[in-house]
């Protein structure tokens, strides 16, 4: 087969988790498939860093996702390469492209927050650009021959929300290795954790610090305000982008890894935190009892005291109890694998590919 990747999301400094999504899923195909012919749509920056084996080329594509250039460019630059299949890493898929193509669907996050406090853009750009949104994700979810997801909850929104057969969507968990959490998107629901912590310092002998890794951006500016508003700036440590040999290390020396998201689509820094040896303290979201099964604490999202509780407990394990639950939570993970995320995601190219 001649498949093509759209690799421009590559980078997880950039693109956070679907950056990690892409490199992960490239390492993986590289290391498992040495007959297909992949050709990989990079930007100019990894297009001159990246390396790949014989049955790889590197294309240009320095088109800015969602962008005009996106939409007018890229699919003549695809069809050239006349692909068996396309497989686009996210919901940016050129309304123009009609060829059999793949799609991964990591959320519908953006489905769910509407309305000015999810965006730092004027009201009519917003909504002006939800329009557009919209229309290029239905498009890349209905003109799909097959889609990815990454977890069995997000299957089930995707295919209730757009009426879709199950048959047509494919649930594959991702790969975990220790590498920079994310954003500080109002979904993270950090106000409610600060509270939390607040309340925990308050309510204890002992003083705990929370400490949030996430890139610096504009969300990230308004939780320091929120912070400075609180008082919490005693207890509460915005350290912003942390490189992955020290992220690791903060991972392993914490009581615990906070984590009360709203949504999400898989929840990979909760694994990174257990594979480095924390407790993974998190909401009782769908997709988090799915993805950790037993292997963390789990509280109310909404409900600031649950969280704080949740806190208390870990805090109230003793040495044996806490290594224990370690333990289990790293053997646990193991399960979770790139090379493994690469295979079944080979076997839907092919399945896509007989279905011309």
């Amino acid at each position: 087969m001649n498949i093509v990747l759209d690799a421009r999301l590559y980078g997880v400094l950039e693109n956070t988790g679907i950056g990690r999504y892409t490199v992960g899923l490239i390492n993986g195909l590289k290391r498992i498939d040495n007959d297909n012919q992949y050709y990989v749509l990079l930007r100019e920056k990894y297009f001159n860093q990246l390396n790949f084996p014989s049955n790889w080329k590197k294309v240009l594509a320095d088109f800015r996702h969602y962008s005009l250039a996106e939409q007018i460019k890229l699919p003549g630059l695809i069809n050239k390469l006349q692909p068996d299949v396309t497989h686009f890493v996210h919901f940016n898929v050129p309304l123009l492209y009609k060829k059999p193509f793949v799609v991964t669907i990591h959320d519908l996050l953006m489905h769910k927050q509407k309305g000015t406090k999810a965006t730092t853009l004027p009201a009519p750009i917003y909504f002006t650009k939800r329009l557009g949104y919209k229309a290029v994700f239905s498009h890349a979810v209905k003109g799909s021959r097959k889609i990815i997801v990454p977890s069995e909850v997000v299957k089930k929104e995707v295919g209730g929300y757009y009426k879709i057969p199950s048959s047509k969507i494919t649930a594959i968990y991702e790969g975990v290795d220790v590498l920079p959490s994310g954003n500080a998107y109002p979904h993270k629901n950090l106000r409610r954790a600060i509270e939390a912590i607040l309340a925990l310092n308050k309510n204890t002998k002992e003083k705990y610090l929370f400490a949030i890794v996430c890139a610096r951006n504009v969300f990230s500016q308004k939780l320091a305000k929120e912070i400075k508003d609180l008082k919490a700036e005693e207890y509460v440590k915005l350290l912003g982008f942390v490189p992955d040999e020290q992220l690791g290390v903060l991972y392993r020396n914490s009581l615990a890894f906070l984590y009360p998201s709203l949504s999400e689509g898989f929840g990979l820094p909760g694994l990174e935190a257990i594979l480095s040896g924390s407790v993974a303290c998190v909401s009782n979201i769908p997709v988090f009892k799915e993805i950790y099964q037993e292997n963390a604490i789990y509280f109310n999202p909404y409900d600031t005291p649950e969280i704080e509780k949740a806190l208390k407990k870990v805090i109230e394990m003793d040495k044996k109890e806490r290594e224990n639950f370690i333990g289990k939570g790293q053997m646990f993970v193991k399960r979770y694998s790139w090379d493994k995320m690469a295979e079944t995601t080979l076997k839907v190219y092919e399945d896509c590919a007989r279905l011309r």
